[in-house]
């Protein structure tokens, strides 16, 4: 039997009414923290000999994580994407010919030295992807070509910026590379902003602001204006026929292009970038990628740099915060738990877990054991459905439900109300019941 674990009263300050702390630390003190909120949900933790900025992921938080990537891969095979797996190590020379090595080395992990030859943990995919690309010979016919991945990079973060799942030493990043042909180019940012604007919806996240990344001053960026000049009026173009209000900030770009940020606030207002897209006319050129166009002759692909919900774990951070914990149904960690309201139901309500499993549905059982009914009830108070089971509603094969809204709705069969959440969940919207909800 699995333990049910009852989440910490949040935000509470011990000794409130006479701590001596300011209203402004009362008031900071009850702000979601998806750290906090992370280990008192039981989602993921840490611990100092696998290393600072290395969390691990508990059950529920796996199941979201899982759940969020499922998704997310899902989306993009609808949109015309392959999926493919890379190496998280390269020789060095790759992240030499990307430009890595002389732009971005600071933040990469020095390198290691094996038979002779030196390796290093990547810091991005899109060389790995740019090699894929270049392994087969490709005709203009076959573009624009989309390569998803959902893999793992590593950054050298100092110690002192690390924090929860917003800063992380390895990353586990949703990431694509559009290869096309310019024509091509302003269509394939388009719709993947529109991948992006479709699971904020699902996720029920709300961007800041939109910003155009620009280079900036000193030599962190490739020095090729006329490349900048052509990358930037195509974003331009994409964001200002979105209709986003959006801002232009030199010094944020990518090395190799400027990017579309789309921005991120946590509840103190700090703001991060959770999805980009950006054009890149350097990383072609450096692969000596190419395609056969129409004339039979080699022309140089475009390559188109996107990631929808960014890094899971920044991802699953705003999430936490966002939410509180109360996910949106077809996200939660156990989207159905199940109350028999003696030990003679809990037969029929193992019965029922059983179906919700064989509907693809996170589903448990939580029996008297662990209290009465209405002490479970405020111990799964974040889940999204609570199936009640009595004598009566077992003589019927019904379910009495609650929802995490606080509704109750009139006795159901128990499959109607399972093909119903199946339904929700399979929608992925932010909705707990549908239109005939019984009040």
């Amino acid at each position: 039997m699995r333990v049910v674990f009852s989440p910490k009263p949040r935000g509470e300050c011990p000794g409130a009414s006479s701590c001596g702390h300011s209203p402004r630390q009362h008031e900071e003190a009850t702000m979601p923290d998806h750290r906090r909120l992370g280990r008192e949900l039981d989602l993921f933790d840490s611990d100092p000999l696998m290393g600072a900025g290395l969390p691990y992921w508990l059950p529920d938080g796996a199941a979201v994580r899982h759940t969020l990537e499922e998704y997310i891969r899902g989306v993009e095979r609808r949109a015309g994407y392959q999926h493919v797996y890379s190496p998280v190590l390269g020789k060095r020379e790759l992240y030499e010919i990307s430009g890595h090595w002389s732009h971005y080395s600071e933040d990469m992990f020095p390198p290691m030295d094996l038979g002779g030859e030196q390796v290093v943990l990547r810091p991005s995919l899109c060389p790995h992807h740019a090699l894929i690309y270049r392994s087969r010979s490709h005709s203009y016919r076959e573009l624009p070509l989309r390569i998803a991945e959902l893999g793992t990079m590593y950054r050298s973060e100092l110690s002192g910026v690390l924090g929860g799942l917003t800063r992380v030493r390895a990353i586990q990043l949703n990431d694509a590379h559009i290869f096309c042909t310019l024509d091509q180019v302003a269509d394939e940012a388009r719709a993947a902003l529109d991948l992006i604007r479709a699971a904020y919806a699902a996720l029920g996240i709300e961007p800041v602001r939109y910003r155009l990344s620009l280079p900036g001053e000193g030599g962190k960026y490739v020095v090729d204006p006329a490349m900048w000049q052509r990358a930037a009026a195509v974003l331009t173009e994409v964001l200002d026929q979105a209709g986003v209000p959006y801002e232009s900030v030199a010094g944020e770009a990518a090395f190799y292009g400027p990017k579309i940020d789309v921005q991120i606030a946590d509840s103190a207002g700090r703001e991060a970038t959770l999805s980009t897209v950006q054009v890149d006319f350097y990383q072609p050129e450096r692969f000596d990628l190419h395609y056969v166009g129409p004339d039979g002759a080699k022309h140089r692909p475009v390559m188109v740099h996107r990631s929808v919900i960014g890094s899971v774990e920044r991802a699953v951070a705003h999430l936490v915060e966002k939410h509180g914990g109360a996910f949106p149904a077809w996200l939660a960690p156990t989207q159905v738990v199940v109350l028999p309201i003696s030990d003679a139901e809990l037969p029929p309500a193992a019965a029922l877990v059983e179906r919700c499993l064989d509907q693809g549905l996170r589903a448990r059982v939580v029996g008297p054991e662990h209290g009465s009914l209405g002490a479970r009830i405020r111990v799964a108070r974040l889940v999204p459905y609570q199936a009640v089971v009595g004598a009566k509603e077992t003589a019927a094969d019904q379910v009495a439900v609650r929802l995490r809204d606080g509704r109750r709705l009139d006795p159901l069969p128990s499959g109607e109300f399972l093909a119903r959440v199946r339904a929700l969940v399979d929608a992925h919207g932010t909705d707990l019941w549908d239109d005939q909800t019984q009040e």
